[in-house]
């Protein structure tokens, strides 16, 4: 009996952080999901763990990656929006791609109507997923006792403020504590493909690393419009040259060293070698215009 009464007051408590918005009913541990450029040459990721572990033991941290190309926020938002959908309410996502780490830009911890929390500065990282998801607030980080101490450096946010107010938030402490409400953020506007009479213009906006595949940002719907069928030859134009590669469904449609365009898992045009580097190859370099014509 006494198990049992445990249980429930147990119980009621994680369901009364839940209605105050902190960690919901069923995350036993809280979940902190990191993601940076910093790399792993050096001890930048380490020392923001230990700052967490230090505020909030239980954490359980995730990486996203750290090998967001540097300075690149544009990446950065969107490993973060493609992330975010497998993880569950009250995940807090740790996001440092800072380019203008000790200027005036905020640091700030956003809500998204998911009920999952972003740490990270107003620079236009959260759009992909706010735009996907829905805001609920944002704060920005101010309070002194949600950083690492008084004497905050300009140049590692990540360890002295963006890390401890992950904590803070992991342990299940009020995120309005952090500090004023902001009622605006930054925006990211990336490049968007157009269809046009005579077909798409978009972008190849990235390299499938480690494999050298062509990310483009033209949705796969879209392509869909200009007539193609799987194993169809498909001509597009890549930074200002002609190709013809087949539309099939997967790599191994096409024999070993063989170039091919498919729809990629996140629902894009992909460029790629059936186990081969298409980057290296045609000697592509991210970013570039693609522009592909509607089936003849």
């Amino acid at each position: 009996m006494h198990s049992m009464a445990r249980r429930a007051v147990l119980l009621l408590v994680s369901l009364w952080l839940a209605a105050c918005g902190g960690r919901p009913a069923d995350q036993t541990r809280p979940i902190i999901v990191f993601l940076t450029d910093f790399g792993t040459a050096n001890d930048a990721v380490a020392i923001c763990k230990a700052v967490i572990i230090g505020i909030a033991p239980d954490a359980r941290i995730m990486d996203v990656t750290h090998q967001v190309r540097p300075f690149s926020i544009e990446e950065g938002a969107r490993f973060l929006a493609g992330v975010t959908p497998y993880y569950p309410p009250g995940t807090v996502f740790l996001a440092v791609v800072d380019p203008g780490v000790g200027t005036s830009r905020k640091a700030v911890i956003v809500k998204s109507k998911k009920r999952q929390f972003f740490v990270l500065p107003d620079n236009g990282l959260i759009t992909p997923v706010l735009d996907r998801d829905g805001l609920e607030g944002a704060r920005e980080i101010t309070n002194p006792a949600w950083m690492i101490g008084d004497r905050i450096s300009s140049t590692f946010h990540g360890r002295d403020i963006f890390s401890p107010a992950a904590a803070h938030l992991a342990a299940g402490e009020d995120w309005m504590l952090a500090g004023p409400e902001v009622s605006e953020l930054v925006r990211l506007n990336p490049t968007v493909a157009m269809v046009e009479e005579g077909g798409i213009s978009g972008q190849v906006i990235d390299l499938d690393d480690p494999f050298g595949s062509l990310i483009t940002n033209i949705p796969g719907d879209d392509f869909k419009k200009l007539g193609y069928s799987l194993e169809d030859k498909v001509t597009l134009r890549i930074d200002k040259k002609t190709y013809t590669f087949p539309y099939e469904k997967t790599f191994m449609g096409v024999p070993v060293g063989q170039p091919l365009v498919y729809i990629d898992s996140r629902g894009r045009v992909g460029i790629a070698i059936n186990q081969g580097d298409f980057s290296k190859r045609f000697n592509i370099t991210p970013p570039v215009p693609v522009f592909i014509s509607p089936k003849q």
